[in-house]
């Protein structure tokens, strides 16, 4: 980790330790399939604590490089599992978080992928968003004026605000043909009805068969940890779906 040496780093391993996190990448990585690999990884994330906040950086304190595997929330939590399915050792997970996390890899708050469709949106991405493709006719756009609360300030002060056109699947129109082009490994966003916000919330759909599940770092008093829930139980009462779906070959 030489070339990191003089960034400044946070770095907390939780339960894992740093030989135990490279050799799941380098099994992880002879899974050709995106969405297997997805799984794979993220089985080992099931039970891991939620814990929010664990970023370090806003408008007024200097971005600190964090890794912390002792507990995460639901955006973090998809976080690091793109990056480990992107690499094959522990070094390289740190240079794919820093692509995943940040635009042009660059580590500052203002930098920092904040909205989910950030993925999708700034190139090199390594996740196309497919709600279009699988929700079809069904599928409701908005413009939204990204990081602007209804009464003119910032969601995230110190950041500006952009247009940006969300597409969205109501769940009242994620019926049995649209679930069913959901593939393991796409990753689900909750659409947010709230001004400035793309989502509320972040997991990984998990196909069985014809059962469908989010694997998500919840925030639930009755769990507080990464769990597998029925997607349409979670997702009833829900606004709508956004999904992002991981390249087989990406970046």
């Amino acid at each position: 980790m030489s070339s990191f040496a003089a960034e400044d780093m946070h770095i907390n391993l939780g339960k894992w330790t740093e030989a135990e996190l490279g050799n799941i990448m380098r099994e992880a990585s002879l899974i050709e399939d995106a969405g297997s690999r997805i799984e794979f990884i993220s089985d080992f994330f099931i039970g891991l604590e939620y814990k929010e906040s664990t970023l370090l950086g806003n408008s007024s304190t200097a971005e600190v490089f964090v890794i912390n595997f002792s507990g995460v929330d639901c955006f973090t939590f998809i976080d690091y599992i793109e990056a480990m399915r992107l690499s094959d050792s522990f070094e390289s997970f740190l240079r794919n978080l820093k692509q995943v996390r940040y635009l042009k890899g660059s580590v500052s708050f203002k930098n920092r992928k904040h909205f989910f469709t950030d993925w999708a949106e700034y190139a090199p991405s390594s996740v196309d968003d497919l709600t279009i493709q699988i929700g079809g006719g069904k599928v409701k756009s908005i413009a939204k004026a990204m990081n602007l609360k209804e009464n003119g300030t910032s969601l995230l002060p110190g950041l500006g605000s952009f247009h940006r056109t969300i597409n969205y699947i109501a769940s009242e129109d994620a019926n049995n043909s649209v679930l069913r082009k959901l593939k393991t490994g796409d990753y689900a966003g909750i659409y947010s009805p709230m001004p400035g916000l793309d989502v509320s919330h972040v997991g990984i759909i998990i196909r069985d068969q014809d059962t469908l599940s989010l694997r998500h770092a919840s925030s639930d008093r009755r769990s507080r940890k990464v769990v597998d829930q029925e997607l349409n139980e979670y997702i009833s009462g829900s606004p709508g779906l956004i999904i992002l779906r991981p390249r087989d070959n990406p970046l």
